[in-house]
């Protein structure tokens, strides 16, 4: 992605090109497929979202073919993972890859124990305690939640990425704010689950007995088997 005179220009494909995804169904088969997929251009060349669609088709509002729409269809209504999961970035991960990447980036802790042991801040904490009561819980409802209103804790935004990053939450749905007379307005904002809430907390934790060195292997080794042409050391900077 470019952005020129404060717009995003995508660096996608031509309409025309055979190659590109072309809806949500193709999208979902790819990454179950794949099992993983940055949403915008990383380090891999080829590897994204943002690189197999359409450069036209982005922001049109319409869900059978603008991709930035298929990211609140996948999230709410199929197993497929959505958060920043990548380089502090969007991203989706297939339930069959998941606990391979849960593995890897948590080393073999549960949120619990990762902050007895101190490798946990309390401002990850708070938000984690919150979403441990609910469902899921939207952007704005968290941040003041967890305690990050004006006065209170700082860095929600980036406290919410580690955690999505280290595989304890993810954005389940999206959802545009409602003003008094019950009307929708503004960009959706994200609704966020503890990624237990959608798998399992058996699931999630079913690669454990892999170390986060393993885990990272495997990853890497699969990636490159998919881009062969790609470096390691690109690999590995685009799944960190």
């Amino acid at each position: 992605m470019i952005v020129a005179n404060g717009q995003w220009i995508m660096e996608g494909l031509d309409r025309n090109d055979d190659r590109r995804i072309k809806n949500v169904e193709e999208l979902k088969e790819y990454i179950n497929k794949v099992g993983f997929l940055p949403f915008f251009k990383g380090e891999v060349e080829g590897f994204s979202l943002e690189e197999m669609t359409a450069r036209d088709a982005w922001w049109s509002g319409d869900p059978v073919e603008d991709p930035w729409e298929w990211r609140g269809i996948i999230a709410e209504k199929s197993d497929i993972a959505y958060g920043k999961l990548f380089c502090n970035r969007a991203g989706f991960i297939s339930k069959e890859w998941f606990p391979i990447f849960a593995a890897y980036r948590r080393d073999g802790y549960d949120f619990d124990s990762r902050y007895e042991d101190g490798l946990a801040s309390i401002r990850q904490k708070k938000i984690i305690d919150v979403l441990s009561k609910y469902d899921r819980v939207a952007s704005y409802e968290l941040k003041k939640l967890a305690g990050f209103n004006k006065g209170g804790e700082k860095n929600f935004e980036g406290t919410l990425t580690s955690l999505q990053m280290q595989t304890y939450v993810l954005i389940r749905s999206f959802r545009r704010k409602k003003n008094k007379k019950n009307q929708e307005y503004g960009w959706a904002v994200a609704d966020y689950t503890l990624s237990e809430n959608i798998y399992g907390g058996d699931y999630v934790r079913s690669a454990y007995h892999l170390s986060a060195q393993e885990a990272k292997d495997i990853i890497i080794n699969h990636l490159l088997k998919l881009f062969p042409d790609a470096k390691p050391k690109e690999a590995e900077k685009l799944i960190k």
